[in-house]
């Protein structure tokens, strides 16, 4: 049901909510009141307009921007009284809500300054985390020597205790020998010449004696010395194997050196949002690129050389190793952390060399940098913690650390030690 107006505009009837009955006749009597107020609009508008004088504006100034004495006096944004009205676009009145943002705002030095400072100890736990892979791998190789030592322990224990049973045995028969000649043994060989009817038996029975008197000896002493010598290879494998516990535990607390490193790298990160991830990139590859500059300025790094034979092999492998990750400990073929890498390169170019960048730069011949070839190992940080191989033209093949990938980086991506040549010669 419907209420209409004699423009023939009509609005649907609704009841008041929570009321019925007489209470629906409000809204049908404001319906005709609103007809009503149109019609007689209608006969007004239907007048000849009569001339229409506006009352003057009240002055912002002394009255305030609603007109009220005691409001306070806040601009109003549709008007500006102390120049031209700015032209409105598409997008709307022009002014400091509409603005764009400056494009290139002024960076913040303070936010500047802090990211340095979180780029300088992302890197240095970095560094402590890669310090304390390689120490996991020295004791690793000292463990897989000492279990090799303690093989071969046990192997000649094994064989001495074997000999020492065989002496035992030996000594056992002359034992049985002694007890069932000996009244005729007891005798001096003086007294059986004069008792024996053949006193030249008598001699030859004496140097048999003799004889079988030097075979006692040397058992005796055979099984004197096994019996030493199994004590002294017990020892040294309970020893040994003592060591190999030690080296055990001791992997173990590096084991978890590495992987609290890993997790403060972990927690760090899990604090920065995208854009400051990219702005640590940006600064960290900025520094790799003065790094470089400033090496090959310096005259210190010589022109690229032709490499040997095995060294061409192991620039080869180490490049097709390139996008495989890196994992502390490992030396292939998934994986590698960097020594692995450089280690498994010159392997395979069949010239093997130690396992850990340590060792690497206290074993192998050092070349200058200026005289530089590819194949070369390049060292970084004081104590030697890190490794890369040199492929030439100021770049090397590297497993960088912890979350990377093995890559091409420049030479100087890391503070420089020195470098080595594993064929040298």
């Amino acid at each position: 049901m419907s209420g209409q107006c004699a423009s023939g505009q009509s609005w649907p009837e609704r009841s008041e909510p929570g009321r019925s009955g007489p209470g629906r006749s409000g809204p049908a009597r404001l319906v005709r009141s609103v007809c009503a107020a149109a019609l007689v609009g209608a006969a007004v508008l239907a007048l000849p307009a009569a001339p229409v004088h506006a009352e003057p504006e009240p002055d912002p100034a002394a009255t305030g921007t609603l007109g009220l004495p005691d409001a306070p006096n806040v601009p109003d944004a549709s008007h500006t009284p102390d120049g031209p009205e700015e032209p409105t676009g598409p997008e709307g009145p022009a002014g400091p809500e509409a603005t764009d943002p400056d494009p290139n705002p002024a960076p913040d030095p303070d936010e500047d300054a802090s990211l340095r400072r979180l780029l300088t100890r992302l890197q240095d736990l970095y560094r402590r985390t890669e310090q304390a892979t390689e120490a996991y791998n020295a004791t690793e190789e000292d463990l897989k020597t000492q279990r090799k030592e303690s093989q071969d322990l046990n192997i000649r224990l094994a064989r001495a205790r074997t000999r020492l049973a065989d002496g035992q045995a030996d000594a056992g028969r002359l034992a049985r020998q002694q007890y069932q000649g000996g009244a005729a043994a007891g005798l001096s060989t003086y007294l059986r010449m004069l008792l024996s009817a053949d006193p030249r038996e008598v001699l030859e029975e004496g140097h048999l004696f003799k004889e079988a008197a030097g075979s006692q000896a040397a058992t005796v002493a055979r099984l004197t010395g096994n019996e030493k010598r199994a004590d002294e290879l017990a020892k040294a494998a309970r020893a040994a194997l003592d060591e190999q516990q030690v080296l055990t535990e001791r992997r173990r607390e590096q084991r978890d050196a590495v992987e609290g490193r890993l997790k403060e790298v972990e927690e760090l990160l899990s604090t920065l949002s995208e854009d400051q991830l990219a702005e640590l990139d940006r600064m960290e590859q900025q520094g790799t690129d003065e790094a470089q500059r400033s090496l090959l300025s310096s005259g210190k790094l010589g022109a690229t050389r032709t490499p040997s034979a095995s060294g061409d092999r192991a620039v080869r492998y180490g490049l097709r190793q390139v996008g495989k990750p890196y994992v502390w400990g490992a030396q292939g073929p998934g994986s590698f952390d960097c020594s692995g890498l450089t280690s498994q390169a010159w392997s395979h170019a069949g010239r093997p060399i130690p396992r850990t960048s340590q060792e690497q730069w206290r074993q192998l011949p050092h070349v200058p940098l200026r005289a530089l070839r590819p194949g070369d190992l390049v060292l970084y940080f004081p104590g030697a913690t890190h490794v890369a191989m040199y492929l030439g033209d100021g770049l090397v093949v590297q497993a960088p650390r912890p979350g990377a990938r093995v890559k091409v980086s420049p030479i100087a991506s890391n503070p420089l030690l020195g470098a080595v040549r594993p064929d040298r010669g």
